[in-house]
Formats: C-alpha cells, sequence, structure tokens
C-alpha cells in the first residue's frame, strides 16, 4: 500500500465517528449512539445507545421517532432456546443508574429502510421522548458491522 493509499484508509478510519456525541437532559444524559450498517436491502436497521440517570427521580424512555414508516423499542428474548425479538412500550432508567440498549438486549428499531442502507460515517436524526424530561434530538452514529450480532441485515 502506497503512503498516500495508507493515509486516506487511516484518514478515513479515523473520520467515521465511533459514536454521537452525548447529549444532556435535565438529569439524563443520552451516550454513545450507534446503528450497525445495514445490507443494501435491509428492511430495518437497530439502534443502541447509554441512557444515564444522574437524578433522584426515576425516569422512562418512552418512544422513538425518526425518519422512517415505523420506529419501536424491542428487547432480545430467548424462549426455550430461541432469540425472539418483543415490542416494548418503553424502557425503565431508575434513578441513579445507567441504562444500555445493546446488541442482544433492547434495541431500537428502524424498519421501512425502502432500500436505503444504513453506511459508515453516517448518523441517523432521532427524537428520544421521556415520561418527565420531554425530549431530546441525538444522532446515532452508524458503524461498521464486522464482529457485530444483533438486528439490522
Amino acid at each position: 500500500m502506497t503512503r498516500i493509499a495508507l493515509a486516506a484508509a487511516l484518514a478515513a478510519a479515523f473520520a467515521t465517528p465511533a459514536a454521537a456525541d452525548p447529549v444532556t437532559l435535565g438529569d439524563l444524559t443520552v451516550a454513545d449512539a450507534y446503528a450497525f450498517e445495514t445490507a443494501p436491502m435491509a428492511r430495518a436497521g437497530a439502534g443502541y445507545l447509554t441512557l444515564i440517570n444522574a437524578g433522584t427521580a426515576d425516569e422512562r424512555l418512552l418512544e422513538v421517532r425518526a425518519g422512517f414508516p415505523k420506529v419501536m423499542i424491542h428487547e432480545t428474548v430467548t424462549r426455550d432456546g430461541v432469540a425472539a425479538m418483543e415490542h416494548r412500550d418503553g424502557v425503565d432508567i431508575p434513578a441513579g443508574s445507567t441504562v444500555t440498549l445493546a446488541p442482544g438486549g433492547y434495541h431500537v428499531m428502524f424498519m421501512g429502510l425502502g432500500g436505503d442502507p444504513f453506511e459508515p460515517g453516517e448518523e441517523i436524526a432521532a427524537t428520544l421522548v421521556f415520561e418527565t424530561a420531554g425530549e431530546v434530538e441525538i444522532r446515532f452514529a452508524v458503524r461498521p458491522r464486522e464482529g457485530a450480532s444483533g438486528h439490522g441485515g
């Protein structure tokens, strides 16, 4: 590999965000929001994030909105050795705790991609709706899928 090609490859690797910047709303912090790239014809993609409640009152993530036909909160559950996704009406965030939406657990499903796959380096704009704190705009940074597990492709 030539030095120019190597420099370009390194620049591209570091230009791809690992996760969107943290966002704070009152006592809540939303951090490490990301999604994995999807296959070209994928119908859905999944988003993950960390919710930090530094307050003294419990909170609940009620809804996620984004520019897709349907966006839902799901949880991966295993019954009799078979994993399946189940829709959830929200995610509890107890006071003083951190809740992580991650592959194999709670996650956000973006459905109806319509042939427009998630590609590394992109960001997916979304609005998180909380029971008490209200709404906050965030961005999910799209990461390459290597070694990933979960949904979306």
